[in-house]
């Protein structure tokens, strides 16, 4: 097979995304991601990567979300040393993830070791002995399985951190900015061009041009996460239609969402029942991308006297670092956002909001007059400073916690949004009395209308009937992913499968 592709991550579930191509002797690998959701899913962050890290010749990352980024410093702790390859934007706004994540990781190891002090004294007692960590694998999954029907236990992220601080700082040291649209040598006879994929600023869908020690060359096209048309502050995905292979993910395969007005509607709705209970509003929201979408969208509809001008409290910093790595790269705007900028208005600033930085502001906003609005990672409810704000809202019928973006399964996000009647967080349980509510108009992925047109766009690619060989349906659950494929290969007539983890498929062209 001297050119393949492995699936490392995001085959069979959405996250942990991690391809690797080989052509030859040559490696690269395209996203290295953070598995996330139940406890099966995290350990996967613990195993040993499938591959030699010091024998890739290069990195590729599509953006800079944990679930495609998160793994990375752990690469490059176990010895990878070539180059990162990502847009500038991508480079900045990964640097604020992952330091975040060492941050976060030592504070759940801490907290870890002291709700398990005897635990954590023999895993210490091993790791000096160069033993393995299976001791405490084992009492992980013991704990899986003493909790069966309970909801997700967001203590669970234990032991030692994955990486540091250090390993972070190494990483970054390796990025190399790549700009769109420009062929760039990534590896011998290997050239990559990234084009915008819509999703958040700076994400990319990558083309790769392979050629192995025959001449035997293929067009492999990685779609990342593709988002959508007419999206506020970023440009539409990149129509191709050139291609041999694709791999394309599938979030939303399986169903649309609503129009877009509709969903800014029922916003509106949701904002002014708050207005007239006054209650608190709490939004779960993605510190990148779905966050600044969101005070965008939320600044639009004060400036049109469509809600009334409540207090907002963005309550993540992550959020508020990444607000100024926006503002630093205005070359991945769309057109309305460029026009914005120019005339002295911010698209990123809702006026009056409280930006909170440290743990003190972030306590204090639960004293705040009602009613207001109060945004905070995580998105899917997984750890961060949304989970203090749960222990006081939930049990209040006159909150209400608003989803607007995808809540993966085993997550305590998908938890609550399937109806669960109660949520256990740093080990006690939290009855929900609050109101949950779903807005999907405001994803960033593409739906099925919208990925059904992204892959419909490739044409002639040197065969007869002018279409890739082969299509990879990723990044998707079973029945979304299953049900994607079905439809390129019926409307399309192209050959289209969803891939298992860990499987092989030789590159023919």
């Amino acid at each position: 097979m001297p050119i393949s592709l492995r699936f490392l991550g995001a085959a069979g579930g959405v996250t942990g995304s991690q391809y690797l191509l080989s052509v030859d002797t040559r490696r690269i690998l395209i996203d290295c991601g953070m598995f996330q959701g139940g406890m099966e899913e995290i350990a996967r962050n613990r195993m040993a990567f499938a591959h030699a890290p010091d024998r890739v010749d290069a990195v590729l990352l599509t953006h800079a979300h944990n679930d495609h980024i998160g793994r990375l410093p752990a690469l490059v702790r176990a010895g990878y040393r070539g180059p990162v390859f990502a847009t500038a934007a991508t480079g900045d706004l990964a640097s604020i993830v992952l330091t975040d994540s060492a941050h976060l990781q030592a504070y759940a190891a801490a907290r870890w070791a002291r709700h398990h002090p005897e635990a954590a004294a023999a895993a210490g007692a091993a790791a000096q002995a160069g033993e393995s960590e299976s001791a405490a694998t084992e009492l992980e999954m013991a704990t899986l399985a003493a909790r069966t029907e309970r909801p997700p236990a967001m203590e669970t992220q234990t032991r030692a951190p994955l990486f540091d601080l250090e390993d972070v700082a190494h990483t970054m040291d390796q990025v190399r900015p790549i700009p769109y649209a420009t062929a760039t040598p990534v590896a011998p006879g290997v050239e990559a061009t990234f084009h915008d994929a819509g999703h958040i600023l700076g994400s990319a869908i990558i083309e790769l041009t392979a050629r192995d020690a025959d001449g035997t060359s293929a067009r492999i096209v990685f779609s990342g996460d593709l988002g959508r048309p007419d999206t506020p502050i970023v440009r539409d995905p990149t129509p191709l239609t050139q291609a041999d292979v694709v791999v394309v993910e599938s979030t939303y395969g399986d169903r649309n969402h609503p129009e877009a007005d509709q969903a800014v509607n029922e916003l509106v709705e949701v904002i002014s029942d708050l207005a007239r209970s006054g209650g608190v509003l709490l939004i779960p929201a993605f510190a990148i991308g779905r966050t600044q979408h969101l005070v965008w969208v939320l600044d639009s509809l004060v400036r049109a006297g469509r809600i009334p001008h409540l207090p907002l409290f963005v309550d993540s910093p992550m959020a508020c670092r990444a607000n100024g790595v926006y503002l630093r790269h205005p070359e991945g705007y769309d057109p309305e956002t460029l026009a914005l900028l120019k005339s002295g208005d911010s698209p990123l600033e809702y006026p009056g909001q409280e930006c909170t930085t440290s743990v003190e502001a972030s306590k204090a906003i639960g004293g705040s007059p009602r009613p207001f609005i109060l945004v905070a990672a995580s998105g899917m409810l997984t750890g961060g400073r949304i989970l203090h704000h749960l222990k006081d809202l939930l049990p209040d019928p006159r909150a209400t916690l608003l989803f607007i973006g995808y809540q993966a399964e085993g997550t305590l996000g998908r938890h609550l949004q399937d109806g669960g009647t109660e949520a256990r967080i740093d080990g006690a349980m939290w009855p929900v009395h609050c109101r949950v509510r779903s807005i999907t108009g405001f994803s960033a992925h593409a739906d099925q209308a919208e990925l059904d047109a992204w892959i419909g766009h490739f044409g002639d690619a040197g065969r007869e009937d002018g279409r890739p060989r082969s299509v990879f349906v990723t990044h998707g659950e079973p029945a979304a992913a299953a049900a994607f494929a079905a439809r390129i290969h019926d409307a399309l007539r192209i050959v289209a499968r969803v891939p298992s983890l860990g499987e092989t498929v030789a590159i023919h062209t």
